[in-house]
């Protein structure tokens, strides 16, 4: 965490006590422990794992996301601050493990942003109904703003999603999905579940690529969702 964040911080609890501050992104304790000292309410948590995200590609910073969940949430709930997982949501069994790592939310913007209710219009390529998907601080975002020393630093890229439909359906999906998977966790709220993570009831195993591979669809000419 900067300091120009820390000061940011700082400043809006002073100026405004009863305002909500999410502070990040952190993926350390340290971070965290600076962040929690500053007076935010939350934390995002997350850095270069976006799916439109380079960062760690162009500034070797940033740190695999499962494990920075974890180490961050387990400091974070001793000083009763919730955790936001920021970033590497491909479905509803990502939001699951983040949530079962300590997560009290997770964002999900590659999701959304294929839903009719995002910005930006739809187009046709290669017969799939496609939207624009970029990043905060891809060249192309960066263009249309101010450049401070007339040198643009890319750390994402822009891209495009696939048509998610309205998120009024999206959404209820994602969630009963979620539902789901706590259900059968014998879990019935994100408390129990963060409970059960850290008296050592809630287990979790390495799986092998042979694993993951038969533990989504296979063996099939083609399939329709």
């Amino acid at each position: 965490a900067d300091q120009k964040m820390i000061h940011l911080i700082q400043r809006a609890k002073s100026t405004y006590p009863k305002l909500q501050v999410i502070g990040g992104n952190a993926v350390t304790s340290s971070e965290v422990f600076k962040l929690i000292e500053a007076g935010v309410d939350a934390i995002r948590v997350g850095k270069g794992v976006g799916s439109v995200a380079t960062g760690q590609m162009v500034k070797a910073i940033g740190r695999a996301q499962m494990s920075a969940v974890y180490h961050t949430a387990k400091i974070a709930r001793d000083h009763g601050v919730p955790v936001i997982a920021d970033g590497g949501i491909k479905n509803s069994g990502c939001a699951i493990k983040a949530l079962c790592l300590g997560a009290s939310t997770v964002m999900m913007g590659s999701l959304l942003a294929g839903t009719e209710e995002s910005p930006g219009s739809y187009y046709f390529q290669d017969g799939m109904r496609l939207k624009k998907y970029r990043g905060n601080f891809s060249l192309e975002s960066l263009s249309q703003g101010n450049v401070s020393g007339g040198v643009m630093f890319a750390q994402g890229v822009s891209g495009a999603v696939v048509d998610k439909g309205t998120a009024k359906r999206f959404i209820p999906y994602q969630a009963q999905s979620i539902r789901h998977g706590l259900q059968d966790l014998g879990i019935i709220s994100i408390e129990q579940l963060h409970e059960s993570l850290y008296d050592g009831r809630l287990r979790f195993e390495v799986r092998s690529s042979a694993a993951q591979r038969e533990g989504g669809v296979h063996d099939l000419h083609s399939y329709a969702r």
